[in-house]
This record gives structure tokens, sequence and C-alpha cells, in this order.
């Protein structure tokens, strides 16, 4: 249903009443189930989806309450073009969008480094390697991508390889690192770019990528990094990483749809901009700014570095709690990629996986069977951008697993919205459906 504004709103907007955060399976959005009571109270009622228990959190995050409150003003009341700076409520939008771009900037650790705003990272992706690559004072003709990477880098490999390329994966161990040294001796004089992952969007591979970024210096090799899961989740200082471009998006660390970023922190860089049509953006990216998003993903961005002191740690404690229980009550039971560190979490060097990622494979029983077995549980078995595809995990089945054993895992994606008492539900929810599904298989 269409919820109305109430004539007689409170002083929050009415969107922003919520329950108490202590319930058991509290979710931020549950409170929007708004029934119109009278014209001074709204009564705000718990849906049927506050029965589901979203661990998910790699595809889309929840937008934090947070997030939207700094968004709505940029959308009821300062409205205005960014691009119309002939009258103030223009200039208005275009100040908080620059500054907006300097907070992300300094938030990176990078504040020297150009930010060009997209609609998410797939648009980054596209503009950071047919961008760079396609430029017409481009001359050398080779890329070399990660081969189980997230499909948007994987297409524009294939785009580039039919427009004259000669483009190469990079294989993984079987926890999914890419070794520098085999990377350095790859990178040859026409090797034009490397595109890596930071942050696995499937099995939570973190990559050593200050090493990485060396070799590719030393060489003169252009680096991208797919930084997708990564940013809101892990400390990133792009400066000390030595990456040429970064790309991200906005829902991934709770803020709005449709919003992205690609951090050019090489100045000396040329790209050719794959959107044209008004020359916004220093001729990098046309189109009208999408400012509430913006902000929100400046503030989205705020809050998660704010709270990685202690939502890392509380996360991968959630993460740690999920696996100890599944271990308990399946036999055999799998973990895919690599362990992680009981180091400091204050330390991103610490960290080989992202903290909210659990991807596991369950012995004899097919995922896509124990997801249709578990309604009210939100997982999935790969990338939200492949789901429709047929095949098993391409990045499973890249660090070694057979199709059978790629068929038989499922992610799991715990985020700052999950509680204790969530994972333990999840956890006799899921342990139920296999030992039903067991039966069948023998």
């Amino acid at each position: 249903m269409i919820a109305k504004v109430p004539a007689n709103r409170p002083k929050k907007p009415w969107f922003l009443v919520v329950r108490n955060r202590k319930q058991t399976g509290y979710n931020p959005w549950n409170r929007f189930a708004v029934k119109q009571s009278s014209r001074k109270k709204v009564q705000v009622s718990i849906s049927e989806f506050s029965k589901e228990i979203y661990l998910d959190n790699h595809a889309t995050t929840a937008v934090d309450p947070r997030v939207l409150e700094a968004m709505v003003p940029w959308m009821l009341t300062e409205y205005a073009n960014p691009g119309s700076v002939t009258h103030q409520a223009g200039r208005r939008a275009a100040g908080i969008v620059e500054q907006s771009k300097q907070r992300m900037l300094e938030l990176l650790g990078n504040p020297d480094a150009d930010l060009v705003f997209t609609s998410g990272a797939t648009e980054s992706i596209n503009l950071a390697l047919l961008g760079f690559c396609l430029h017409p004072r481009q001359k050398r003709r080779g890329v070399l991508i990660g081969s189980i990477d997230h499909k948007a880098v994987l297409d524009c490999g294939k785009k580039l390889g039919k427009s004259g390329f000669q483009v190469r994966g990079i294989e993984p161990t079987s926890s999914g690192l890419y070794d520098p040294d085999l990377l350095s001796e790859s990178l040859e004089n026409d090797i034009a770019m490397v595109s890596l992952i930071l942050g696995n969007n499937e099995i939570g591979t973190l990559q050593d990528m200050r090493a990485i970024a060396q070799r590719c210096r030393s060489h003169g090799v252009t680096l991208h990094l797919d930084a997708t899961q990564a940013v809101g989740k892990i400390p990133i200082d792009a400066r000390s990483i030595g990456a040429d471009l970064l790309s991200f998006s906005a829902h991934k660390f709770y803020g709005p749809r449709g919003v992205g970023g690609l951090l050019i922190c090489n100045p000396d860089l040329r790209i050719a901009p794959i959107i044209v049509g008004g020359g916004h953006q220093n001729n990098l990216r046309s189109g009208t700014l999408n400012t509430p998003g913006i902000v929100g993903m400046c503030r989205a961005l705020e809050i998660s570095i704010e709270q990685l002191p202690s939502e890392l740690p509380r996360i991968a404690g959630l993460r740690d709690r999920l696996w100890s229980k599944l271990q308990t009550g399946i036999l055999g039971l799998k973990l895919n990629g690599p362990m992680w560190c009981e180091q400091n979490p204050k330390d991103g060097s610490a960290w080989n996986r992202l903290p909210g990622n659990l991807n596991v494979e369950f012995p004899k029983v097919d995922g896509q069977s124990l997801m249709l077995k578990l309604p009210n549980l939100a997982v999935s078995s790969g990338s939200a951008c492949t789901s429709a595809e047929p095949h098993p995990s391409h990045v499973l089945m890249g660090i070694g697993l057979s199709q059978d054993q790629a068929r038989c895992s499922l992610r799991f994606g715990i985020g700052r919205f999950n509680t204790e008492a969530q994972i333990d539900i999840a956890t006799e929810q899921i342990l139920l459906a296999y030992q039903e599904l067991l039966q069948f298989v023998g």
C-alpha cells in the first residue's frame, strides 16, 4: 500500500517513526506498514515482512534511517538542479554536492583525489575499464582481470576483447587470493590495466592490495579496484593502498540505491566518458546529479566509518556464531573461502575475509532446494547479478569446487541490523530444513 502523509504530521517525518531497536529481530523498515487512524495520530503496525530474517546484505542493505533523514530536505524543499547555478537554490544544491564530495574523499583517505558520481558500482566499473582502455591515447592493448571477480568486470573484459584487447584472467588460490608475485610475472610491457576485486562478493576474500599495487606501479600499469563490498565495511585508506581507480556503490553500506562513485587517485589518467550529453563532472559523466542520493551516500559512509570500531567485530561475531552453530548441527559442513583472522579488529590488515561473509557447502543437499525450504530467510546462492543464471557460481568453481559442490553452497551476508536472536532463529530453521531434505537423499 502507499502511505499518505497525515495532515498533522509529527515533528519527525512520519516515515522515521521507529519501534524499539531492542525487540527480537529488529528490522529498520518493519515500520512501513502505516495506517492513518485519525488526523492527529499515525498508527504503525508490523507487516508480514517482520517474520523475515534478512541475511543477504552482500546483495543490498537497508537504508539507514539516519541516511534517509539527511536526504529528505534535498527531495522535498531543496530540490533544485545543482547544474542550475544561475539562482540561489541551484547554487545551494551545487554546494552540498561539492561538500559531500570533499567529505567522502576525506573518509576514503585521499582528499587530493577526484570523485565521479555515478548510478552505482556497475557504471563505475564500466567507466573505469572502458573509459580508460578505450581512450584514444591508450596504446597498450593488454588487460588482466580477476577470474573470480564480479560479472560487471568480467563482462567489461569481454567487451574489451571484442574491441581488440588481449584480456586474460588471473587465477586465484583455493581461498580466493591473488598472488602478487604470480601477478608480477604477467605484467608485460603491453598491459594497460589490472582490475581486481578488493572484497569478493561471494566468498568474502580480502586481497593484499598494497603488494599488488606496488607490482603494478613498478611496471607502469594502471590498477582498478572493485571495492563495492569493502567500502564502509572495512577500514580503507585509498592513498596508502596505492590503486589508481576505485569503484563502489552506496547501497552496499546502508545508503540509497542508484548512486555510487569512481575514485580517481591518479590525476594523470585519461578517461573517456561512456555517458555523454552536457559535459558534467569535468566531462567524465554527463547527466543531472542525484543530489539526494549523493547526500545520502556521504552520510552513509560517515556512519559506517564512525561505527567500524564497534560494528566490525560485532558483525564478525555474528558470523562466527552462525558458522559455529551450523558446524555443530551438520556433519561435514564445509567453509568456502578463507578462514578469518582473530587479530586486532581496528587494524584493516588483520582481516582476510569480509566480517559479515559466510559461504558454506551443505553436504548432499542442493542449495536452491534448501532455500525453498526457508521462505522466511533471505539468503542467496551467489551474486544477485547472476541469480537468474542456471549455471553454478563461477567464483566457487574458480577456487576449485565441482559443479555439484557449488550447487550445494549458500552465501550468508550479515549486516548492521542483524541480531544474535535472528542468527539463532535462522540457524534453527536451516538445521531443520537440512535434516528434512537429507531424508530424501539418504
